[in-house]
């Protein structure tokens, strides 16, 4: 096994927290001031593996799967909407012992990050948002598909369930992804458990659930930075300009040949946006 490998490797989210909509599954590593990465969907804190190397030489980095995403526990009947994933998030912060973190929170993370300070109250150290769900209307055209026709989806064959998914996600990228990094994305959605789960975290997905805190963006009261893939293909720059619009101490970054998932496409460049703004 290489360096990098055994590096990496340690972001695999071992430890385990029981949340009131499944067990968690979590890991951190680092010394410093706390910093907390957030997944969005349908993706898991793998996606931050390289960053949270990174950043682990200067902060205590936390990363987490979200219920129903990655390692954590998927099951029959589980709530992963929004609202039940801020409720686990105010919950592990607790857990954790962390007070004014530092966040940063990419896709439906960021609505997540975004209704624990609103909602919740709690208070941040500073906040960056990355390709963020925050501001109506949301969602690729397939993701609103899926969202309509769940229970028809989810009765496809494993092996076009997979195929779906593989094209789905590979959509997220500016640049074409190494067969290594799109498997490991893939993998959590394959199987009995893992399909169901992926339809029902679709068929969960509301509006409402950001519109409950859309009025309330101005009232942020720590430093706020957006980041935006230029090439973003499911939410366009425009969704990240409204939003800095919408926070008054937020600026915007954009991060040149990054897609929605700029931590792949650009992970050098968005690291490097982060670290100035952390470190500020």
């Amino acid at each position: 096994m290489t360096e990098k490998s055994d590096a990496l490797d340690r972001w695999t989210p071992d430890e385990r927290f029981a949340s009131a909509h499944g067990e968690v599954r979590w890991t951190r590593a680092g010394q410093g001031p706390p910093v907390v990465l957030m997944h969005g969907t349908p993706f898991s804190s793998h996606v931050w593996r390289e960053i949270a190397e990174a950043l682990s030489g200067h902060y205590s980095v936390h990363l987490w799967d979200m219920p129903g995403y990655g390692r954590s526990e998927m099951r029959e009947g589980q709530d992963v909407s929004l609202a039940a994933q801020q409720e686990v998030f105010t919950s592990l912060l607790e857990h954790w012992g962390l007070e004014r973190p530092r966040v940063v929170a990419h896709d439906f993370g960021g609505a997540v990050a975004l209704r624990t300070a609103l909602l919740d109250r709690v208070a941040y150290d500073r906040l960056a948002l990355v390709d963020a769900v925050a501001m109506r209307p949301w969602g690729s055209p397939f993701f609103r598909l899926v969202n309509r026709s769940a229970e028809v989806f989810s009765e496809l064959p494993e092996h076009l369930h997979e195929a779906l998914v593989r094209a789905y996600i590979a959509g997220a990228f500016h640049r074409e992804p190494s067969a290594t990094t799109l498997d490991s994305l893939v993998r959590p959605w394959l199987g009995e458990v893992g399909r169901a789960a992926f339809y029902r975290q679709i068929s969960q997905a509301d509006e409402r659930y950001t519109a409950e805190f859309e009025p309330l963006l101005g009232e942020l009261e720590c430093p706020v930075t957006v980041l935006w893939g230029e090439e973003d293909p499911w939410l366009p720059v425009e969704r990240g300009r409204a939003l800095a619009e919408a926070i008054p101490q937020a600026d915007l970054r954009l991060i040149p040949g990054g897609g929605h998932l700029v931590q792949e496409d650009a992970p050098a460049p968005l690291t490097a946006a982060l670290i100035d703004f952390l470190g500020k």
